[in-house]
């Protein structure tokens, strides 16, 4: 594993080398510009693509009460138009060599990327480096976006499978704004104007704010020669400021137990049943994503086996868990007939219990490892998905991970492991969310 400084650490100006070739990574390599903005590339010469992302350091989590909803009202403005381009220009440009391109924004960062052919990736850096640096956020496309966003959660409302995501995280983290929807709800994106998303662009999109990554086949020297240019202006304006630091630990967020039901005439009942987890640098979390492969991950895991192939209980049922910087969430979600909600729920209850009292098998612990390991390399060889890790260590990790320092870690956790962790997490209080037609009071 590397040794290299945190970006926090690096002197300004300087490039150090991440990882190496050849242990389940390319060359990664990241440079520090004067102004705190990072960039951060993997060069794969065996690829045809590229994929560019930049990434603010704050998400829905980082918002107070007034400009809730804010940091994806962004992701949506700074499509519409920048001192350089108008919008349509914006799409026609990335259309016109095929990219895929688009952002997302999470409780703890947002991204705007672009997949291109690698021939296509400076244009790539030039659309979406300008989109970043140089948004006007017109107050008529501030109007117009609105009315995108108010529909977006309409359509999040109408569907129960989404939105119970939204009630599990509003019920356990009650006073937090982890617990707060990403996309903000009717009454706050209505309020927020202009002026209160102005301000968190600018406190959120300043160079030593921004993470630059990009993977393919590429070459860091030339991408941090476009990317130093575009952003010249906000370098200089941000002096010597250095890049912030990952995200990690922090004051635990307070966790909520109990059940939270939201009544509606669903021809199908949706729930989430339950734990507080582990931070996402918690030396236990690799045997926390193995328990919970075990128990959910697959067609051969338990609960999969026991409500639906056993006894037809459901369609779907899965457990995973989700971690943050200082908290995590072990959840098990499952979607079944209203009338067998006390069924599938007893189901889910009792072997959850039998794994917190007794752990998982040898063939289990290896079966949900072999899972992981697969689906682990798979969906990270594609550019897009290289870019996003990069992204995810810089953000959020002490060091960046090669795929086979993360397929040993798998590998080295055993059924002891799994147990302690499973004992630990699954013997906490438990928290259900559900949602379906049911009377108030309905106890579950």
């Amino acid at each position: 594993m590397t040794s290299a400084p945190i970006a926090a650490e690096q002197d300004p100006g300087s490039t150090v080398t991440l990882l190496e070739p050849g242990d389940g990574s390319g060359l990664v390599r990241r440079t520090v510009l004067p102004g705190g903005l990072r960039v951060v590339t993997e060069a794969m010469p065996g690829l045809r693509s590229a994929a560019f992302g930049i990434s603010a350091t704050t998400g829905s989590r980082d918002e107070d009460p007034l400009h809730a909803g804010s940091a994806h009202f962004l992701e949506h403005l700074l499509f519409k138009g920048t001192r350089r381009r108008g919008p349509m220009e914006i799409s026609a440009l990335l259309d016109s060599v095929g990219a895929d391109h688009n952002a997302y924004t999470t409780k703890e960062h947002t991204c705007y990327y672009a997949k291109v052919l690698d021939r296509d990736l400076p244009l790539a850096i030039d659309v979406v480096g300008d989109m970043v640096a140089g948004s006007v956020l017109d107050a008529g496309e501030v109007e117009t976006e609105r009315g995108v966003i108010l529909e977006e959660i309409a359509m999040n409302e109408d569907e129960p499978a989404d939105l119970i995501d939204d009630v599990f995280a509003e019920h356990v983290y009650a006073d937090s704004a982890l617990g707060r929807p990403i996309l903000g709800t009717n009454d706050s994106i209505a309020s927020l104007t202009r002026d209160r998303i102005f301000e968190q662009y600018r406190s959120a999109y300043v160079p030593g704010e921004l993470v630059v990554a990009a993977a393919g086949n590429l070459d860091h020297d030339a991408v941090v020669a476009q990317v130093r240019e575009l952003f010249a202006e906000q370098r200089a304006a941000a002096g010597d400021a250095r890049p912030a630091r990952p995200r990690i630990g922090g004051e635990r967020v307070p966790a909520y137990n109990g059940t939270r039901a939201v009544a509606r005439d669903t021809e199908q009942a949706h729930l989430i049943l339950g734990r507080e987890g582990l931070p996402r640098t918690d030396g236990r979390w690799y045997a926390l994503r193995v328990l919970a492969s075990a128990l959910g991950g697959g067609m051969s895991s338990r609960l999969f086996q026991e409500v639906r192939e056993k006894r037809g209980l459901a369609y779907a049922v899965q457990a995973f868990h989700s971690s943050y910087a200082d908290t995590g969430l072990f959840q098990v979600y499952a979607g079944c007939l209203p009338d067998k909600i006390d069924e599938v729920l007893g189901v889910c209850r009792e072997e959850l219990a039998k794994a917190a009292a007794t752990g998982i098998g040898g063939e289990e612990l290896e079966r949900a490892k072999g899972q992981i390991k697969g689906s682990w390399v798979l969906g990270a060889e594609g550019s897009n998905a290289r870019m996003g890790r990069l992204t995810v260590h810089e953000l959020a990790y002490p060091r960046h991970f090669s795929l086979d320092d993360d397929l040993a870690l798998f590998d080295a956790v055993t059924a002891e492991d799994v147990a302690e962790v499973a004992a630990d997490v699954l013997g906490g209080p438990e928290v259900l969310a559900v949602i379906g037609p049911y009377d108030q009071g309905r106890v579950f």
